[in-house]
């Protein structure tokens, strides 16, 4: 059966991402950093959905951690067949208040991992008969920038530029893309405040929030197009078109 690594995927868009996978009939390696618990429900889901799942504890911003997942989910699975690149972290500060360790850690995270988890899975997906593929999880700011979160938007620009020259290296076995998601109903947007919230909104054309089964489906799409390589797929309700 064919196999997928979502990183980051014990909650929010890597969970919905996960959890399409298992939807479209592929087993599933769990990546978390910290939330074992979490990760093992939805290890569940996953069974519940007649797939197979593990869950792998890897800070993934570390290359014998991010070695580590791969090798245990191509051990479990019998091969490695896509690789989701989620995990991700962020961080509202102003330039002038950030220390240069935390813009490192988010590079670290964001950037980093992406390039240690694809590294690690290229025998396997070399090998695999599923039409291989390597989704990155980027952001809107990627393309706009941040105010209050200059390395945190830099690190999605980065993650985009990696997209592109992965798909050039590995070209034509593995395709490579990305996503770059709008603002969408996750952990990420639960502390907003009521008129964050309202100036938020007032800048997507469909009025509300992304949910992050619409995500999964843009991954499923990039997973399944055999025809993309290098490409970003905006899915933001329309507050960046073009």
């Amino acid at each position: 059966m064919p196999a997928a690594v979502v990183t980051g995927s014990s909650r929010g868009l890597g969970k919905a991402i996960a959890l399409r996978f298992a939807d479209d009939g592929y087993d599933v390696a769990v990546n978390y950093r910290s939330s074992e618990e979490a990760a093992a429900d939805v290890a569940d889901e996953i069974r519940e959905r007649g797939r197979d799942a593990i869950t792998v504890g890897a800070d993934v911003s570390d290359a014998e951690a991010a070695t580590r997942l791969v090798e245990t989910a191509a051990e479990a699975f019998g091969g490695v067949d896509h690789v989701v690149n989620n995990a991700g972290i962020d961080q509202h500060v102003y330039t002038e208040n950030l220390d240069p360790d935390d813009f490192d850690r988010i590079v670290d995270v964001n950037v980093n991992s992406a390039f240690n988890v694809t590294k690690a899975a290229l025998p396997y997906l070399r090998a695999s008969a599923d039409d291989p593929s390597v989704t990155n999880v980027s952001s809107i700011l990627a393309h706009t920038g941040a105010a209050i979160e200059c390395h945190y938007a830099a690190s999605k620009g980065a993650l985009l530029s990696l997209t592109r020259s992965h798909a050039r290296d590995f070209a034509p076995d593995i395709r490579v893309n990305a996503v770059a998601p709008g603002h969408v109903e996750t952990d990420m947007t639960a502390d907003r405040t009521p008129e964050e919230k309202e100036e938020e909104l007032a800048e997507i054309p469909v009025g509300r929030y992304g949910r992050p089964a619409e995500i999964a489906h843009a991954v499923a799409y990039l997973r399944d197009a055999t025809f993309v390589t290098g490409e970003t797929l905006n899915v933001n309700g329309g507050e960046r078109m073009g």
